[in-house]
């Protein structure tokens, strides 16, 4: 079974206008938040065998932090310029051409934004979730038996946690 972890990068600055977009840093609200998820995923057992980022220095930042919580190797982690706001199609892509690591469990994370991750999770899960919310992160089973197969539809949410939810992760079973 593969495992897909869509999250959303964390609050991020709007404090000097002069930085382009793709240069925006986390706010503080986002180094709060980020530790915080990536603890919760700890707890929760989660331990990626990949983990990709959008070049967005929010969204690499997120997942930097993300991935010492987690154990990750920060050198491990992959910068794919397709996930700077990218539509749910050209996410399909994206998840598509991943690698299959191994033949047991594969556990992989994006790192991204809205509106297309959310649109994405939607189409991929057959949901209906109005907003994946700053540093929000939805957990998806994938019935593929390789990347390269996954389609609409195909997954089942697991799972689907944000800063400000608390407490444990609404679960699907």
């Amino acid at each position: 079974m593969k495992r897909l972890l869509l999250i959303r990068h964390a609050k991020s600055s709007w404090e000097d206008s002069t930085l382009a977009d793709l240069e925006r840093p986390l706010n503080a609200r986002g180094l709060r938040a980020a530790p915080q998820m990536g603890k919760r995923l700890r707890e929760r057992n989660i331990h990626p065998d990949l983990m990709i980022t959008s070049p967005a220095i929010r969204a690499s930042a997120t997942c930097s932090i993300l991935a010492e919580k987690l154990g990750f190797a920060a050198t491990k982690i992959q910068t794919e310029p397709r996930l700077y706001h990218a539509s749910e199609e050209q996410l399909l892509e994206v998840v598509r051409a991943i690698p299959d690591l191994n033949d047991s469990e594969e556990i992989v994370v994006l790192v991204g934004h809205n509106p297309g991750l959310t649109e994405f999770a939607n189409r991929l899960l057959g949901e209906h979730l109005q907003n994946i919310p700053t540093c929000g992160v939805v957990e998806a089973a994938i019935s593929a038996s390789s990347w390269a197969e996954t389609t609409w539809g195909c997954g089942k949410m697991v799972s689907f946690d944000f800063p400000k939810k608390g407490g444990q992760p609404s679960t699907q079973t």
